[in-house]
C-alpha cells in the first residue's frame, strides 16, 4: 500500500514562509490526483491545493496567490510552497492521493483514497 508522509510544517512569523513536502513511497505517476488539505481545530478539513497530471493547478480561494503546490514525479514528492502567512492558515497539513479524479474534484476530501498522518503548521503573530 502507498504511504504518504508529510514534512516541513513547523512554528512561523505572520507574513513568512514556510515549504511542505509530501513523499510517496510508489511512482507518483500513478497517484493521478493529489491534493493538500488542512485542518484547524473546531473547524472542518478544507482543500487548500490539488494537482492532477493534467490540467492546472487548483487553489482555495483563501490561499490563491500565496501558496504554491508542484508534483515531482521523478522524487515520489509534492510540495506546498506557502508564502505571506496568515494567523487564519494554521492548521494539520495533510497530503492526500487517489489514482484519478475529476480535475474539479481535486479538493474535496472524499475524492481521496490516501492520506498521510500530517504535519502542524503554527503562525505567531
Amino acid at each position: 500500500e502507498v504511504q504518504l508522509v508529510e514534512s516541513g510544517g513547523g512554528l512561523v512569523q505572520s507574513g513568512g514562509s514556510l515549504n511542505l513536502t509530501c513523499s510517496a513511497s510508489q511512482y507518483t505517476y500513478n497517484l493521478g490526483c493529489m491534493a493538500w488539505f488542512r485542518q484547524a481545530p473546531g473547524k472542518e478539513r478544507e482543500g487548500v491545493a490539488g494537482v492532477a497530471q493534467r490540467g492546472p493547478p487548483i487553489y482555495a480561494s483563501s490561499v490563491k496567490g500565496r501558496f504554491t503546490i508542484s508534483r515531482d514525479n521523478a522524487k515520489n514528492t509534492i510540495h506546498l510552497q506557502m508564502r505571506d502567512l496568515k494567523p487564519d492558515d494554521a492548521a494539520m497539513y495533510y497530503c492526500a492521493a487517489t489514482t484519478s479524479c475529476a480535475w474539479d474534484l481535486l479538493l474535496v476530501d472524499y475524492t481521496h483514497t490516501l492520506w498521510g498522518q500530517g504535519t502542524q503548521v503554527a503562525i505567531s503573530s
